[in-house]
């Protein structure tokens, strides 16, 4: 028999709906049994509206009571690494929100806890877990497309005053970054998903036109160790929403259009040589059954690591390879240099904080 796993969710905004919706796809396999939110009332009418047994306050109070198996995080940003580190100390495993935490520093001390607990923690990045995607992917890896060579990123978002309105949102204490950590971020790792390993990167970032701490608007220009370049804009300033990824290799363009989340049908195919793509196309139309970019995908991926004892695919180096790759984008971005892959070690400024301490300084207003 399969074991059922008792989790808990902290955080009860509007992400946390995704993720008892990922519980509903475990079928059965996961049960939620608790809660947490700063404010009693939402707690409790969150845990009223999804049949969740018990509503808490306190974070620490509740993995004391409950001593989950699993602990799912939808706070805001600057508390996940406390709280996940916390979340192993009681011998959970950890799906959390991106941004997984403020900096390598944070995540370093996150890898720490990992070894010391013998737990996990995962960021949610679902971009990956499609079942269109792994086939796309493994076309990539098998040389079908020939090899990548130019390749287009965008998260054009937009998001208004409201949005921002919220206390924690557009700081980089709490939010920990504008649209390159909060938006763009999903793209991006999938991007690095795609194409593996980042070499360099020369990138700028600016604040716009909402009146907040971090970026609104960030650029780069990535090189791959296999040579292919790529073109990134994150933003949170576009009122015709869009999250675009187009691969351009030796024998085909592979493009993916779609705004939150993604299936098979979202994925286009456009062969150099028409007249002889029928190989290709056969290879290309061979998709394993749709699921797609969601956070139950994510999560019974999850489940089945833990079972095998296997490190998930965005907890580890692969988590800490997009986290890198974020930080170098902002320390080129706030130095005018071009950084590299390996280049951001203890005592860099910006190995301790994404800005470097070099952001412009503007306050929310």
């Amino acid at each position: 028999m399969q074991k059922t796993y008792r989790a808990v969710l902290v955080g009860t905004g509007g992400i946390g709906d995704a993720h008892v919706r990922a519980v509903a796809d475990t079928q059965g396999r996961v049960t939620l049994v608790a809660a947490c939110d700063i404010d009693a009332a939402r707690a409790q009418a969150f845990c009223d509206r999804h049949q969740i047994p018990r509503a808490h306050t306190d974070y620490a109070a509740m993995l004391q009571a409950e001593r989950p198996d699993l602990v799912l995080i939808a706070a805001p940003p600057g508390l996940h690494a406390g709280m996940s580190i916390a979340a192993m100390e009681v011998g959970a495993w950890v799906l959390c929100e991106k941004p997984l935490c403020a900096s390598l520093a944070e995540f370093d001390r996150i890898a720490a806890a990992e070894q010391r607990t013998g737990q996990r923690t995962a960021c949610v990045f679902q971009m990956r877990y499609a079942s269109s995607n792994r086939h796309v992917r493994s076309l990539l890896a098998a040389g079908r497309f020939g090899r990548p060579l130019v390749a287009v990123c965008h998260t054009l978002w937009y998001r208004d005053a409201a949005y921002y309105a919220v206390p924690w949102r557009g700081k980089w204490s709490t939010e920990l970054g504008g649209p390159t950590m909060s938006q763009g971020i999903h793209a991006m790792d999938h991007l690095l998903d795609l194409l593996g390993e980042w070499t360099e990167v020369r990138a700028v970032a600016d604040t716009l036109f909402h009146e907040i701490e971090v970026e609104d608007v960030s650029m780069a220009l990535v090189k791959f160790a296999s040579g292919a370049r790529a073109s990134i804009v994150n933003s949170t300033l576009c009122p015709r929403q869009e999250t675009y990824l187009r691969l351009d290799c030796e024998h085909a363009t592979v493009e993916l259009t779609h705004l939150y989340a993604y299936q098979q049908a979202n994925w286009k195919l456009t062969p150099a040589q028409p007249a002889a793509s029928a190989e290709l196309q056969a290879a290309w139309q061979a998709f394993p059954p749709d699921v797609g970019s969601t956070h139950g995908a994510q999560l019974n991926a999850l489940l089945a690591d833990r079972e095998a004892g296997t490190v998930p695919l965005t907890s580890g180096a692969e988590a800490r390879r997009t986290l890198e790759f974020l930080t170098a984008l902002y320390k080129s971005a706030y130095t005018g240099t071009t950084v590299t892959r390996g280049s951001i070690q203890p005592g860099d400024p910006f190995y301790t904080a994404l800005h470097g301490g070099l952001a412009p300084v503007r306050h929310k207003k």
